[in-house]
């Protein structure tokens, strides 16, 4: 079937674009995500148009549409941008010419298919929301810079996640871009004949069709299924109109589309994985499809017989520590959206199909839960720490009766990782590339070698590579916040002149991430005195920096979020502290590199992992975190510091935790850090500081980098053989 470009459809991205011939590579390179995390590749794209470059939030298939021919041509003049344009089109072409090694029984003929919800490739591919997706973002770009044969399924969302303002009282408000209407850098995905590659499925009773985009990162490809075009019904254009939008419908199709769809495309593609990962429950249904899919092959077989085969194919990594944080829908709902010839040809009736996603299968009442699927129907379970496993297999226990103790259950763990070369700063690769060689990346493999690298680094040299990226992210703030029509009512988001906000010699502490209940982000305000003391000493202050989204339905999270915005005008809150607006990837980068100490203190044990943190240790920040996810393997009692006991010490009561945990956050604030910050030498250097600084970039960055993430999962996940 072919597709006419119709009125409200998008058939492609491109666009004439003349760019003067010695930087036409400018165009090939804009195509290929791999620009956002090479050496200067967004340095390259920023610094044709830095104002414009801006204004089109860092994309640059946006910035190349719009730029002047005159600043086009300027820049070709210029011998020595050329050489810059020349030296990276070199390192490209090599780069993505490499032909892919082999893993075991991971090959070019043979890949590893990685399945998720959301991707945090870049801010300019608008298809994530949170942790999950940079997580994945960040798998890919590893796979790519390690060569590991991988193709990622994923969906094109229309909407993306919301955009979020926060109105002059400190209140939420929500938005949504229609992400079609961008430049993005996705090209359409066709067949040998030129024509758009189509899947199809049944849901709501009728013939749903999605077609492919492909995001290049690096040399990995993303497929991404949209269901918005012309020969579907209206309705059914939205299913992958928006990110976590919708009622449980809405997400039940969606998931329907991205495991059963994606397993479609890759036949499509002719593509045979070696391994299925499933990243999250929300692609379990392919394990399903591929079920289908052997049983079709022989007749003779049952379902049971086919569940060994399905399970040596399929992977499955859960990133939820709690049952209500995993997918679940209703029988009557499953029943709608499969029909009768789909579920016979799995050689099931309904109430078997309900029991493969029931913890307990004879429970008629149980919903149907994405994650007890995924479990039951893959030959591997992980966790994303080490705590996080342990949790896991106490919560889904239940799922293995004939097992007294947890320890038995068999769920690993795979600690999350983050991308060196994507979150680690310029300024501190050419301190590294300085001090340590040019190839300072290639030691992250032997943390005995990098730790000796780190430690012979200068104090003061480390120290003046944080002051300037920390007065960077000082710039960013007094940009971000300035506004010319800041209401009637001071709030932190918004000042009418930021020329005199924040200092770059106070202590400046950080807090960025999804405004929830259990991420506890009113545990800073629990003695409102005590931390405005903090505030507005005037020695030692401490400054704060907040960024984050509620849900639009959580008017509870917003409540929190609107008084933190407006507490006490007579302190120096108001100019000590500010909130970003409107957090993604370009928010953190400047937050990760610049910041003193980064914050965290969810409820334990419901921390999966955390990542953020992680990028903060790598640019030399310093974690001041409770004891969960991976913090608890992170923490060494010198790289950071920690908030409260480990969960096996708390008490039996929220309430008792809030207050012993919101004591302890002030006084390591107080008796730890505010006093190690201060503590200068003759040279005016915080030796302490900078001596744990140095110990959390040897200690933290090769063991929470997403390339020894990657390699724990081809070890012990993907192949395991290759572990003996």
């Amino acid at each position: 079937m072919s597709l006419r470009p119709e009125r409200g459809f998008r058939a492609n991205f491109d666009f004439d674009v003349h760019l003067p011939p010695a930087i036409g590579f400018l165009d090939r390179l804009s195509r290929n995500f791999y620009w956002s995390w090479c050496e200067d590749g967004s340095e390259v794209f920023r610094d044709l148009a830095p104002t414009l470059w801006d204004e089109c939030e860092q994309n640059p298939r946006a910035l190349l549409r719009r730029i002047s021919e005159l600043a086009l041509w300027q820049k070709a003049a210029e011998r020595l941008y050329v050489e810059r344009v020349q030296r990276l089109a070199a390192r490209f072409g090599e780069y993505v010419s490499a032909e892919p090694l082999r893993f075991g029984k991971i090959s070019s003929e043979h890949p590893v298919a990685y399945f998720c919800a959301e991707y945090g490739v870049h801010n300019s591919l608008p298809i994530y929301s949170g942790g999950l997706g940079i997580l994945a973002g960040d798998h890919l770009k590893s796979a790519s810079d390690l060569n590991v044969p991988l193709v990622a399924i994923g969906l094109m969302y229309r909407y993306g996640y919301f955009r979020q303002r926060v109105a002059h009282d400190g209140w939420q408000e929500e938005s949504y871009r229609n992400a079609l209407e961008d430049d993005l850098a996705l090209e359409p995905v066709l067949d040998s004949e030129g024509r758009r590659v189509l899947v199809s499925i049944t849901m709501r009773g009728r013939r749903v069709h999605a077609q492919a985009w492909l995001a290049k990162v690096g040399r990995i490809k993303l497929y991404l299924l949209d269901t918005n075009v012309a020969v579907n019904d209206e309705v059914d254009r939205f299913v992958t109109g928006h990110l976590y939008g919708g009622d449980t419908e809405t997400r039940i199709v969606q998931e329907k589309i991205l495991g059963i769809g994606g397993i479609h495309l890759l036949r499509r593609l002719g593509i045979e994985p070696s391994v299925y990962h499933l990243n999250e429950g929300h692609s379990a249904f392919l394990n399903l499809e591929l079920a289908r899919e052997f049983l079709a092959e022989n007749e003779n077989l049952s379902f049971e017989d086919v569940i060994p085969l399905v399970r040596e194919k399929c992977v499955f990594t859960t990133h939820t520590p709690v049952d209500a944080g995993n997918d679940s829908f209703p029988p009557e709902l499953l029943e709608e959206c499969f029909d009768e010839t789909y579920i016979e040809s799995l050689k099931l009736d309904k109430q078997e199909l309900f029991a493969l996603g029931r913890t307990d299968p004879d429970d008629s009442s149980e919903w149907f839960g994405m994650t007890p699927l995924a479990i039951r129907l893959s030959r591997s379970s992980n966790g994303v720490s080490e705590k996080h496993g342990e949790v896991s297999r106490n919560l889904w226990l239940r799922m293995f009766p004939g097992l007294e103790d947890a320890s038995e259950v068999p769920i690993a763990h795979v600690t999350n990782g983050v991308h060196p070369a994507t979150w680690i700063a310029p300024a501190l690769k050419d301190l590294y590339a300085s001090k340590i060689g040019v190839h300072w990346e290639s030691l992250l493999a032997d943390p005995s070698e990098w730790r000796n690298a780190v430690e012979s680094i200068p104090d003061e040299d480390v120290w003046r590579t944080h002051q300037l990226l920390k007065n960077l992210l000082i710039s960013y703030v007094r940009d971000r916040t300035f506004r010319k029509d800041a209401g009637l009512k001071h709030t932190i988001h918004e000042h009418e002149d930021t020329r005199r906000l924040f200092d770059e010699d106070v202590l400046t502490v950080g807090f960025a991430r999804r405004i929830a209940k259990y991420k506890r982000w009113d545990l800073i305000l629990y003695d409102l005195e005590r931390l405005l003391a903090l505030v507005d000493d005037p020695e030692r202050p401490v400054q704060f920096v907040f960024a984050g989204k509620a849900h639009p339905q959580d008017n509870t999270a917003k409540a929190i979020l609107q008084r933190l915005m407006s507490i006490n005008h007579d302190s120096n809150w108001q100019d000590r502290a500010v909130f970003i607006e409107d957090y993604d990837q370009e928010v953190a980068r400047y937050l990760v590199r610049g910041i003193d100490v980064w914050m965290n203190v969810p409820r334990r044990p419901l921390e999966a992992s955390g990542t953020s943190g992680q990028k903060v240790a790598m640019n030399g920040g310093l974690n001041f975190s409770v004891l969960d996810g991976w913090w608890i393997e992170g923490y060494n009692g010198g790289n950071g510091f920690a908030i409260g006991p480990r969960h096996e010490d708390e008490a039996e009561d929220d309430e008792t935790n809030d207050e012993n945990d919101a004591e302890s956050l002030y006084s390591v604030l107080e008796n730890e850090i505010v006093p190690d910050y201060y503590d200068r030498d003759e040279q005016g250097l915080p030796f302490k500081w900078i001596a744990k600084m140095k110990e959390s970039v040897a200690s933290l960055t090769p063991e929470f980098s997403s390339d020894r993430m990657l390699r724990d999962y081809i070890r012990e996940i993907y192949d395991p053989e290759l572990s003996e």
